[in-house]
């Protein structure tokens, strides 16, 4: 292929391009302008209350708040459950 036939399809292939881009200016500009055409609704969030979350009592046996709650992150982070989904019942120490 000579170097005159080589910038005929180079030429091309960037007037392909450059015109598909221009097709999808075009596109976009006339979906940007009908969606502008229609009405807009009023969309109105519900307001959520915010519940007290509570999941029971926890009873501590031979452990300490700060331990209890460690071991409460860890078993979230490690089952990959939210904490806010556990319920722990009780929290014993089992070896000194």
């Amino acid at each position: 292929m000579a170097f005159s036939e080589s910038l005929l399809v180079a030429l091309f292939c960037w007037a392909v391009v450059f015109s598909v881009l221009i097709i999808l200016f075009t596109i976009i500009r006339t979906f940007s302008f009908a969606l502008k055409l229609l009405p807009k609704k009023a969309v109105e969030v519900p307001a959520v209350e915010e519940e007290e979350f509570s999941s029971g009592t926890l009873k501590l046996k031979d452990v300490d708040e700060q331990t209890a709650a460690m071991i409460m992150a860890i078993v979230s982070d490690e089952s990959g459950i939210p904490l806010s989904e556990l319920i722990f019942k009780s929290i014993k120490q089992i070896a000194a």
